[in-house]
């Protein structure tokens, strides 16, 4: 897909769609987030552990940053991933003093199964949609992974 290009519309039609998205992506994770009560996890260490599956092993302050959170907190939701033996901590090959968190093999199938979860929720909601609608709002997703994938660009 090529660039994101700024639209010829009005600024008011622009920040109208942008708090109508706003608003259905925070009550679309909300509604998907409830998926994950059955493992027991809450929202940040599942984060946190979503990170560390998909992105691989991380020191704790790259994961503090990764979730825009303070050191000591992610201390706290890493013991909890810890705990549940959903993370191992290791020395790093490169200099002893960091540890490495990387997600167990527990940890990695959690998170799939999770996912898995999910993913079938949103396709249950889905099937109330006609195929005219289904290939539209595929159009639109179209245009907001373009959109997501060139801000990383700004």
């Amino acid at each position: 897909m090529p660039k994101v290009k700024p639209t010829s519309q009005p600024r008011s039609a622009v920040d109208a769609v942008a708090d109508r998205l706003h608003s259905a992506a925070i009550h679309l994770l909300r509604r998907v987030r409830n998926q994950d009560t059955v493992t027991g996890e809450g929202p940040a260490r599942l984060s946190a552990l979503s990170l560390l599956v998909f992105s691989g092993s991380k020191t704790l302050g790259e994961l503090a940053v990764a979730e825009q959170v303070k050191p000591p907190t992610m201390s706290r939701v890493v013991a909890g991933l810890k705990r549940s033996r959903l993370v191992e901590i290791t020395a790093d090959a490169h200099d002893a003093r960091r540890r490495q968190i990387h997600a167990t093999s527990k940890g990695v199938a959690l998170l799939r199964a999770g996912r898995k979860r999910r993913v079938s929720y949103l396709a249950d909601c889905l099937t109330c949609l006609s195929k005219q609608e289904l290939a539209r709002l595929c159009e639109a997703l179209d245009l907001l992974e373009g959109i997501l994938r060139d801000g990383d660009d700004r």
